[in-house]
């Protein structure tokens, strides 16, 4: 039986054996795990193309809850799109939040770099560092970002 066994599926996706067990077990397979004569694992194509796809989804965050049921759905074939759309537009939405909080991150970093460079003589000018940032400022003056956190003042 031709195939990729669980060391190769392994190596190809940067899973541990051992993830990709637990995965099979928690159903997170578009398709069940073919087994070869000695009862070991025999992974396609297919099952390393959709590990990528789980890979991806865990990467961005998504619940193992979450990457089941879409599993699910697809494993139950046409006909139940509209689910899938509903829980990939659901993960869409906290992804876009995740990056938004990040982006203002970076923005107050961005920031904090700039202010100690400037302290150190390695950058002469300090204001306009953070592209597209924008600093409002609260009733005492002081700059802050999206979340409230001081940008200046704070060390």
């Amino acid at each position: 039986m031709s195939g990729l066994s669980i060391g190769q599926v392994a190596e190809r996706t940067g899973l541990s054996a051992h993830t990709l067990r637990f995965y099979e077990r928690e159903g997170l397979l578009a398709q069940p795990v073919r087994r070869g004569t000695a009862g070991r694992r025999v992974y396609s194509e297919g099952d390393v193309d959709w590990l990528g796809v789980c890979i991806r989804l865990r990467a961005s965050g998504m619940p193992l809850t979450d990457i089941r049921r879409y599993t699910e759905l697809v494993r139950a074939g046409q006909g139940n799109e509209t689910e899938r759309l509903e829980v990939l537009r659901e993960h869409r939405e906290r992804v876009l939040a995740q990056m938004h909080e990040l982006d203002e991150c970076l923005k107050l970093i961005t920031h904090k770099v700039a202010v100690y460079e400037g302290r150190l003589g390695l950058r002469d000018n300090v204001t306009d560092c953070v592209p597209g940032a924008s600093r409002p400022r609260r009733p005492d003056g002081a700059a802050q970002t999206g979340r409230g956190y001081p940008v200046v003042s704070a060390e």
